[in-house]
């Protein structure tokens, strides 16, 4: 099986989701169980950091389509950080950039939520 792994920690009110490794439909409830329970600590500014991302399938881009409406019904965002060329052709290729913002830097997301 793929090795895949999160973690999760907050800066202020801004919570950042590191992924590592392969995120198909065998490791895409991992990072389900991530977004609930941001959503029952009402943390609604999230960040995910796609650095150590080597592989999205598309049951992992379903993940962030299942949230999104919840998180921004609560005055919230996701926001994608540090995608690798092969990772972020994937997001483009399905019209994710007219979705979600994406950023160079965790840094740069995290700014982000800063300046509303």
């Amino acid at each position: 099986m793929a090795e895949f792994s999160t973690s999760v920690k907050d800066k202020g009110d801004v919570s950042i989701i590191s992924l590592k490794g392969f995120l198909d439909a065998h490791t895409a409830p991992i990072l389900e169980t991530n977004f609930v329970e941001l959503i029952n600590k009402n943390r609604y500014k999230i960040v995910v950091d796609f650095n150590e991302l080597a592989y999205i399938s598309s049951a992992g881009l379903g993940v962030f389509m299942a949230f999104i409406e919840k998180i921004r019904e609560n005055n919230g965002d996701i926001k994608l950080a540090s995608m690798n060329d092969k990772v972020y052709n994937i997001f483009d290729l399905l019209g994710f950039p007219l979705l979600y913002e994406i950023f160079k830097s965790e840094d740069e997301a995290i700014k982000k939520f800063l300046e509303k």
